[in-house]
């Protein structure tokens, strides 16, 4: 079923040391289906190489595919390759020094986005039907959004991460990509199996603070395109999601996640001193300096945050927001200006489903400037497979309803 506009190896986005294929059963939901997976997960008989050529090196053989990916094989899947991803999974640019930057088949002068950025690219390309990434910050939303295809975080812990790489354990997620509705639906049911029935979704919340992050003319371009959600919901209401401002919420998770993230690799990167690229090295010199007293108060944070979107989202209501405040980003753009115009702002936005561990779909939705912008729709907890749902009808609105969007649109 996958689209031939590429061949995979135009992307530079699969890994060029550690590949491997995968066949699938014989029968299976996803029988026929070819799939790629980010290279924090473990396949049997190879070594993970999460980004970094010397945690390849210190690394062993894995004895078995992690189970996310065995649960997608055993569906009839086919795995064509391990893809890269940014180095360590601390980014959300996809630019690894080490590997280079797969492309963004939209624009190939733009960035893919990360640290999910070799899976993007081959979803969004067409050359595989659907691929699996990992998602911590926002590393599959963010690629999503910029490369014009549907991307998931599901709710925190619902989907197995034995086999893959620790990174912050407390945040992180198995996500996946996907440019068919129809494909990106039956991944989400085969990886979300066991999910109970769910209240279908007929409210609408949006996010008025999230939104107000937007230059007004691309805010613009949301607020004409929502109201054609209008025959899916039965209701729409505007809310402010943080009281004490999105930038709070922010800083609390990036304190919480650079102090998981040192215990999960400080003991390995103190060890192994490898070489780190810019941006990553400064992250995680950042992280080794994290300071107790913050860690409880950013907890302190996290607990309104949770507190506050769990009484927003009933049974039967969404949240609705921009998956990111702008479009994917020149290639090669000096770090300080992706640190602070680039991965902050965003990450006001990608924050809030992580503290709350909510489920969160990023559906391509406007162009602006020529580039993709996805819409973000957060569900209630568990409310996964109702999300799903919501987010194949979203996909059929506003300015991105086809299949080929990502590539043709």
């Amino acid at each position: 079923m996958a689209c031939t506009e590429y061949r995979i190896e135009d992307l530079d986005a699969l890994c060029p040391d550690n590949q491997v294929q995968i066949a699938g059963a014989v029968e299976g939901v996803l029988s026929g289906l070819s799939f790629a997976v980010k290279d924090v997960f473990d396949l049997e008989g190879s070594v993970t190489g999460n980004g970094n050529p010397e945690w390849l090196r210190t690394h062993s053989v894995a004895g078995r595919n992690a189970a996310s990916v065995q649960c997608l094989l055993d569906a009839g899947a086919k795995l064509v390759g391990r893809t890269i991803s940014d180095e360590l999974a601390y980014s959300l640019t996809g630019e690894n020094v080490h590997y280079g930057t797969p492309m963004n088949p939209v624009d190939p002068t733009r960035i893919p986005g990360g640290s999910s950025s070799g899976s993007a690219s081959v979803a969004a390309a067409g050359v595989v039907d659907f691929a699996v990434g990992s998602d911590c910050g926002g590393s599959v939303r963010l690629p999503a959004s910029y490369c014009g295809i549907l991307g998931m975080r599901p709710s925190h812990g619902l989907v197995s991460l034995d086999g893959v790489v620790p990174f912050a354990p407390s945040f992180d997620c198995v996500g996946w990509f996907a440019r068919d509705p129809t494909v990106f639906s039956q991944v989400s049911r085969v990886l979300l199996e066991g999910c109970a029935t769910q209240t279908p979704n007929n409210r609408m919340l949006v996010a008025t603070d999230a939104f107000g992050l937007l230059k007004p003319d691309l805010r613009s371009k949301f607020e004409s395109a929502i109201p054609l959600l209008g025959g899916i919901f039965e209701t729409s209401l505007e809310v402010d999601l943080s009281p004490t401002g999105l930038d709070a919420w922010s800083q609390a998770f990036r304190t919480l996640q650079a102090a998981e993230v040192w215990q999960s690799v400080g003991n390995w990167v103190e060890r192994v001193q490898p070489v780190l690229g810019p941006g990553v090295r400064e992250r995680l010199d950042a992280a080794r300096q994290t300071d107790e007293r913050e860690v409880v108060e950013a907890s302190r944070v996290r607990d309104e945050a949770r507190e506050r979107l769990d009484g927003l989202l009933d049974p039967g209501v969404v949240l609705i927001m921009p998956t990111a405040p702008r479009a994917a980003p020149m290639r090669d753009l000096p770090v300080e200006k992706i640190e602070i115009e680039y991965r902050h702002t965003s990450m006001n936005l990608l924050c809030c489903a992580g503290l709350a561990g909510l489920p969160q779909i990023s559906v391509p939705f406007i162009r602006y400037e020529g580039l993709p912008i996805g819409l973000s729709i957060i569900g209630a907890r568990y409310s996964d497979l109702s999300l799903v749902d919501t987010a194949l009808a979203v996909s059929g609105h506003g300015h991105s309803a086809t299949a080929a969007w990502a590539v043709n649109g």
